[in-house]
């Protein structure tokens, strides 16, 4: 099977999923969620680059531990868990790199946009008396916003592109669970999360375009 036949197959499945998930059999949800996924993990793996460097892999582990925590958010904490688990590999990769710098602006905006999410959306969450729960989402809020923080040692657009997009989706999900109910969470929170991991897939084909140019 070829890869651009894999990515239309993702395409699709991952349309399916997002647009028309009322349609979908009950029982047959999850396996419509994971198959996108699954897809990725499989372009990600038969990339091709010249040497399996540390980014490689890492962005194709943090994949797997992505796809097990979309079956295992069914249980809450436990599939913050595992998504924490997946950035921490996407924060190792991007550490691997040292093509750029993070800007100080967007220093700046991150730091003071995980500020806002942590008084507002940890702290409600806080005043409910599940500390639990408050904890696991503070450690979630920090490590997404570091793998954000991160991406820019790429110097891949893609990767860029994918972390913002990944903090979109987990913002979007925090809001709707936490605080009031968002218009077309669904379509909202899947869309960019899928977006997020379709480029990140990219971004390793990217990656080794960028450190392979002559200086």
């Amino acid at each position: 099977m070829t890869r651009k036949l894999l990515i239309l197959f993702f395409l699709g499945f991952g349309f399916y999923y997002v647009f028309f998930f009322d349609s979908i059999d009950a029982s047959l949800k999850m396996v419509f969620k994971l198959i996108p996924m699954l897809l990725l993990i499989g372009l990600a793996f038969s990339t091709k680059v010249p040497i399996k460097a540390p980014y490689y892999w890492l962005i194709s582990i943090g994949l797997i531990f992505c796809a097990i925590g979309d079956y295992t958010l069914q249980w809450f904490i436990i599939g913050l868990s595992f998504f924490l688990i997946g950035h921490v590999f996407y924060i190792f990769a991007f550490q691997s790199t040292n093509v750029s710098t993070t800007p100080t602006y967007v220093k700046i905006l991150l730091v003071a946009y995980g500020l806002f999410m942590l008084v507002w959306v940890a702290g409600s969450v806080f005043k409910s008396g599940d500390t639990i729960l408050a904890v696991a989402v503070v450690a979630y809020m920090s490590v997404i916003l570091m793998m954000g923080w991160t991406s820019f040692r790429t110097g891949s657009s893609l990767a860029i592109a994918g972390a913002l997009l990944f903090i979109a989706s987990d913002s979007i999900l925090a809001i709707n669970k936490f605080m009031f109910p968002v218009a077309y969470s669904h379509e909202l929170i899947m869309s960019t999360y899928y977006g997020a991991q379709f480029l990140f897939m990219l971004s390793i084909t990217q990656y080794f375009k960028i450190v392979q140019k002559p200086k």
